[in-house]
C-alpha cells in the first residue's frame, strides 16, 4: 500500500482522513464507482469508536421512542442491505424485552410492532408477546420473581472490527490505497481551497506528500480537530459522550437469545447480548470532554451498568466477575449546549467548507447511506464526472451465503478456506493459543499477511477478539502472538519483549480497578 501511495502520480480523486467505519464505507463506494481513492489513519484501522461499539446492526428501538421515525427506517433498511451484503459477518440475534407489569407488556409490544411495520419487507422477523414461560425459556438467567411475560424482536448482531476489515478489504479490491499509522500533519491549501494532506509514515517517519481534488475527514470523534487543520476558528461541530461495556461469562447469558432493558434512565437502555461465546453488557452515556483514542471505563459507569444488570438476572454480576471492560467514544452533532448525551441524534451531518468534506455523528448500521450521501458531495465538490452508487447491492470480502459451514473461523466468511489451509501446512498453527478463547496461531499470520495487522494489540484487539474478551487470556496469548509476528515481519527479540510490555500495559486499562472488587467482596 505505501509503494502504491508513492507510486501514484497527480493528484487523487478523493483523500480519505479516517480508517473506521465512516471512513472506510466511504472508500469503499468512492472504489467502486471508479474514482482514485487513498485513506490515511493515524493508528490500527478501527481503533476508535469503531471496534468500541455494542456489536448490534439494529434499527434502535430507543431512537423510535425519542420519535426519531426517520432514523429507525433509514437504519432498518440499512440493516437488511448490510446483512444481504455481508452475511458471514452479520446475523440476526433474537431479543427479549422482558415485562414485570402488564402496562409494560402491552406498552413495548406496541412499540416493537411499530418498529416492525417500519421495517416492513426488511424486517430480520415479527415480533410477538410471550408468556412468563416463554420467556423463561428463552432466558432462563432472568429473574423471574414478578416476571409477566416479555416481547420478542429481532435485530442484527455483528463483529465490528471484523467487518471493518472487510470493508477495508473490499476497497482495496476496487483500487483504493488504504494505510494504517499514517497520521495527518497538515492539510494543504491553494487558492483559498484545500487540495491535499501531508502525513508522517508512524513506522518509517517518512512524510507522505498527497495532492486530492476533494479530502474528506471521517475520523468520527476527530473531526475538530482535522477541521482546525485548515479553519483553525472552526467552531466545535461535535459533542462526545463515553459508552461502556462489561464482558462477563456465558453463564450469565447461556442461550442465542439477548436482552433488551429499556426506561433505564436518561433515555437509555441496557442490552445484554451473547458474543464469541460470552456476555456482553452495555452501555453507558456519559458526557466527556473530548476525544480519546483510548477511553477508560469510569468506576461508576461500571457499577451502574452491574447494578442495572443486577435487577433483572438471576444471578447478579460483581466487579470480580467481569472478563473486560471497555469504552468508546460517539461523535454527536452538537445541538446546542445540552449535556444529556443520550438524548442527542444519532443522525449524521455533512459540512463543506472550501474543498474539506467533514461527515460525522450516524452509527455503525447506517455507515453505508453516510458514505454514499458524502462521496455524493465530495464528487460535486471536486468536478468529478458523476457515477452512481453501487454499494447497495455489493459483496463486502468474505462474502459467504453459508458461513456455518467453516465453524469457528465463520466471521472469516470466504477467507476461512485459507487459513484451514495455512493451518493445516503448518500444525504448529492449528492449536489455540489459550485455553479461553479459540484464536489461532493460524488466524495470527493471516493478520499479518492479509489484513495489515502492525502490532500484537491490532491482532489482540481487533483482528481476533482477545482484548475486548478475556484480558487476562489475552495477556497469555502476548508471548506466541509476538513471536510468530516477528518472524512474519523479520522483528528482532527486542521487538517481542517491548511488544508484549506495551500490550500488557494497555491490557491493564481493560480491568476493573481494585478498588471496585475489594468493594464487592
Amino acid at each position: 500500500m505505501l509503494a502504491r501511495l508513492t507510486r501514484h502520480t497527480g493528484p487523487w480523486d478523493i483523500v480519505v482522513i479516517g480508517g473506521g467505519a465512516t471512513g472506510a464505507g466511504i472508500a469503499v463506494d468512492a472504489a467502486a464507482r471508479g474514482y482514485s481513492v487513498a485513506l490515511l489513519e493515524q493508528s490500527d484501522f478501527g481503533k476508535g469508536t469503531s471496534s468500541r461499539s455494542t456489536k448490534l446492526v439494529h434499527g434502535g428501538v430507543r431512537y423510535l421512542q425519542q420519535g426519531n421515525i426517520g432514523l429507525v427506517r433509514e437504519a432498518l433498511r440499512e440493516r437488511a442491505i448490510l446483512r444481504r451484503n455481508a452475511p458471514h459477518v452479520v446475523t440476526s440475534l433474537p431479543l427479549v424485552v422482558p415485562a414485570y407489569t402488564q402496562w409494560q407488556r402491552m406498552f413495548y409490544g406496541t412499540g416493537l410492532t411499530l418498529y416492525d411495520l417500519l421495517a416492513g419487507r426488511h424486517g430480520f422477523g415479527r415480533s410477538r408477546l410471550l408468556s412468563r414461560d416463554t420467556t423463561l425459556a428463552r432466558v432462563p438467567t432472568i429473574r423471574a420473581d414478578g416476571l409477566r411475560g416479555g416481547i420478542l424482536y429481532h435485530d442484527g448482531q455483528f463483529d465490528d472490527a471484523r467487518l471493518l476489515i472487510n470493508l477495508l478489504q473490499t476497497a482495496a479490491e476496487h483500487g483504493a490505497v488504504v494505510v494504517n499509522y499514517a497520521r495527518v500533519l497538515h492539510v494543504s491549501t491553494a487558492a483559498g481551497r484545500v487540495d491535499g494532506v501531508i502525513a508522517l509514515d508512524e513506522e518509517a517517519g517518512a512524510e507522505l506528500r498527497l495532492r486530492a481534488r476533494v479530502v474528506v475527514n471521517a475520523t468520527g470523534a476527530f473531526v475538530d480537530g482535522v477541521r482546525r487543520l485548515a479553519l483553525p476558528a472552526a467552531r466545535a461541530l461535535v459533542t462526545t459522550s463515553q459508552g461502556t461495556h462489561l464482558v462477563l461469562d456465558r453463564r450469565f447469558l447461556p442461550g442465542d437469545t439477548a436482552l433488551m432493558i429499556p426506561g433505564i434512565g436518561d433515555g437509555r437502555v441496557l442490552f445484554a447480548i451473547p458474543w464469541h461465546g460470552h456476555t456482553l453488557v452495555g452501555t453507558t452515556d456519559t458526557p466527556t470532554d473530548g476525544p480519546l483514542l483510548e477511553p477508560r471505563p469510569l468506576p461508576e459507569e461500571i457499577a451502574s451498568l452491574l447494578s442495572t444488570a443486577s435487577r433483572y438476572l438471576r444471578e447478579a454480576p460483581r466487579p470480580a466477575d467481569i472478563l473486560s471492560a471497555f469504552a468508546g467514544v460517539r461523535p454527536l452533532v452538537r445541538r446546542g449546549e445540552t449535556r444529556v448525551t443520550a438524548a442527542l441524534s444519532r443522525d449524521h451531518t455533512i459540512e463543506e467548507t472550501n474543498g474539506l468534506i467533514t461527515t460525522t455523528g450516524g452509527k455503525w448500521t447506517t455507515y453505508r447511506h453516510m458514505a454514499e450521501e458524502t462521496v455524493d458531495r465530495a464528487a460535486a465538490s471536486a468536478g468529478l464526472p458523476g457515477r452512481r452508487c453501487r454499494t447497495a447491492a455489493l459483496r463486502i470480502h468474505g462474502f459467504d451465503a453459508d458461513p456455518r459451514r467453516h465453524a469457528s473461523l465463520a466471521p472469516y466468511g470466504s477467507d476461512a478456506p485459507a487459513i484451514a489451509a495455512l493451518a493445516e501446512e503448518r500444525p504448529e498453527l492449528a492449536a489455540t493459543l489459550d485455553a479461553e478463547l479459540p484464536c489461532t496461531g493460524a488466524e495470527v499470520v493471516w493478520a499479518v499477511r492479509h489484513e495489515m495487522a502492525r502490532s500484537v494489540e491490532d491482532v489482540l484487539a481487533r483482528r481476533c477478539r482477545a482484548l475486548f474478551l478475556n484480558t487476562a487470556a489475552a495477556v497469555r496469548m502476548a508471548p506466541p502472538v509476538a513471536s510468530l509476528m516477528a518472524a512474519e515481519l523479520g522483528h528482532p527479540p527486542a521487538w517481542e519483549r517491548q511488544q508484549c510490555a506495551s500490550f500488557a500495559a494497555l491490557a491493564g486499562q481493560y480491568t476493573v480497578p481494585s478498588a471496585l472488587t475489594r468493594e464487592s467482596s
